[in-house]
């Protein structure tokens, strides 16, 4: 596999992060993950907005543009004989003193890799089950997608694959959060509900769009604080992620859902494949 780090395209087994880069000792770096539709990133300046936010909050500065990341996912795509493929966007802190004395992060690691997309068919449909793993509360205000991921992994653990089943996390208070790669939607009697980032949820790119989406069409979007039984009385349940895009959920312990016939789903899916192709005729 080739990646890029620090400017320059290498092949993952020659890259080299030292034991005292911060993100390994302590954990602090973030990430960004999206596919590529013919070699362009969908919803790219969201994905950047949100990395360099989370940057500026721990005081890492960003070596790069946003023009230069992307051009080296174009790279990558190249590379990679023109074919799509999931990619992240790694910015951990850097190499510093053991100990958390520094005012700023002037040189982070940055590291882009990519690799193939393995999709099962479009409105192919998935389980949903409540998780035994508690949401963990955010380190800031609003959570960052960062490398303190072991809530995410403590969950995951509880399932056997993710590939036809999703965990959903509630809060310590009870309160349906998200997926464990996936922010939550359901749809009762023509309106959208979904849960608020009161919650501690990672404000996702493709949850934003989706709610934007929503609101064009004419749906009412409502973010609250809602109880798993008030996700179990919807009509139709469908999760959200940048790699997966819109994914209907067909059941949740005794409760079915309209899954992939849901008629809400069925208009935002649609909605997002349009933007999509939009996109692709852009001149991005």
């Amino acid at each position: 596999m080739i990646c890029w780090m620090n400017g320059v395209q290498q092949e993952a087994d020659s890259l080299r992060i030292s034991p005292f880069d911060h993100g390994f000792l302590y954990g602090l770096g973030f990430f960004e993950t999206f596919r590529t539709y013919e070699g362009k990133v969908f919803l790219y300046e969201s994905h950047m907005i949100r990395l360099r936010s989370a940057l500026a909050d721990y005081r890492i500065e960003m070596p790069y543009t946003d023009e230069e990341i992307l051009a080296a996912v174009y790279s990558l795509y190249q590379e990679n004989g023109g074919e799509d493929g999931y990619y992240r966007l790694n910015v951990s802190a850097g190499v510093h003193d053991i100990g958390l004395a520094p005012a700023q992060y002037e040189q982070p690691t940055v590291l882009i890799f990519q690799k193939p997309l393995h999709l099962p068919p479009v409105h192919t449909e998935k389980d949903g089950v409540w998780l035994k793993t508690v949401r963990n509360e955010p380190e800031s205000a609003v959570r960052h997608k960062s490398h303190q991921y072991a809530n995410n992994v403590k969950g995951r653990l509880e399932l056997a694959s993710l590939k036809e089943t999703e965990g959903f996390f509630v809060t310590s208070e009870g309160y349906v959060a998200e997926g464990i790669t996936s922010n939550i939607f359901w749809a009762a009697e023509g309106q959208l509900y979904t849960p608020s980032l009161e919650t501690g949820i990672l404000p996702g790119t493709t949850r934003a769009f989706v709610i934007e989406t929503a609101a064009e069409l004419g749906l009412t979007v409502t973010e609250g604080l809602y109880m798993p039984n008030e996700l179990e009385s919807a009509e139709e349940l469908f999760i959200t992620n940048a790699v997966q895009e819109l994914v209907p959920i067909r059941q949740v312990g005794e409760k079915i859902f309209s899954g992939k016939e849901g008629s809400v789903y069925r208009q935002l899916h649609a909605g997002y494949q349009q933007a999509v192709n939009r996109m692709k005729e852009s001149d991005q």
